[in-house]
């Protein structure tokens, strides 16, 4: 969809509103670039929600706390929990707001579920897109926002108890860090790389920036 697409409006078909979606591994920093680009929306008078995977909704909170705070569960349920939760927080979160004009920035999405279910369960990274992609009914992130970070950097930032997925070792979260890069190389004009380990406010300017250069936006920081 074009910018002149985005910006048409009427009473029948109000604007679609922009899907963006934070990613990287754990300690990347996405809550707090999360509240920046919120002010930042803000500033240029969008209307937009706030939401996070799993648990933007009722259901996905239970299922956040099976995944992350429960006992053990298999790779092959897991990758189909995380699925779960993401059919119905497209179905009833997602679309209904982009549908009305809102903007939906969203902490994490479907390339967390192929990162670290497909790349660092090794179910098959294919396999899981594929899933998500049924899942969300094809709905995929006009941006992505990869906050990148060295391994033993994002470990360090944690604070408090480990979740599930914090709580793996070994070679697990090497692979998450390098699927997650190979997703964005893979496809560069749906992601923006940043490099974590900036000063957050610098980290702020260039997602603005980059949000101002697609025309979705308008101009001005």
């Amino acid at each position: 969809m074009t910018a002149q697409d985005r910006s048409a409006t009427s009473s029948s078909q109000p604007r679609r509103g922009v899907l963006i979606a934070f990613e990287g591994g754990d300690g990347a920093g996405k809550s707090t670039q999360i509240a920046r680009l919120t002010r930042w929306l803000a500033a240029h008078g969008r209307e937009f929600v706030v939401t996070r995977e799993p648990g933007g909704t009722e259901l996905g909170e239970r299922v956040r706390e099976v995944l992350l705070h429960g006992g053990a569960v298999s790779a092959r349920a897991e990758a189909l929990l995380f699925a779960a939760d993401r059919a119905h927080h497209v179905d009833t979160v997602i679309r209904p707001a982009l549908e009305a004009g809102q903007d939906v920035i969203t902490d994490r999405f479907m390339d967390s579920s192929i990162a670290y279910q497909g790349a660092g369960r090794a179910l098959g990274a294919d396999e899981v897109k594929d899933l998500s992609l049924w899942a969300t009914g094809g709905l995929l992130p006009d941006l992505t926002v990869l906050l990148d970070v060295a391994v033993d950097v994002g470990a360090a930032r944690r604070t408090g108890h480990p979740d599930r997925l914090e709580a793996e070792v070994g070679g697990f979260h090497e692979r998450v860090r390098a699927h997650f890069l190979a997703l964005a190389q893979a496809e560069p004009a749906r992601y923006l790389v940043v490099d974590a380990s900036l000063p957050s406010a610098q980290i702020g300017q260039v997602i603005a920036d980059r949000l101002v250069a697609t025309g979705w936006f308008g101009s001005g920081t």
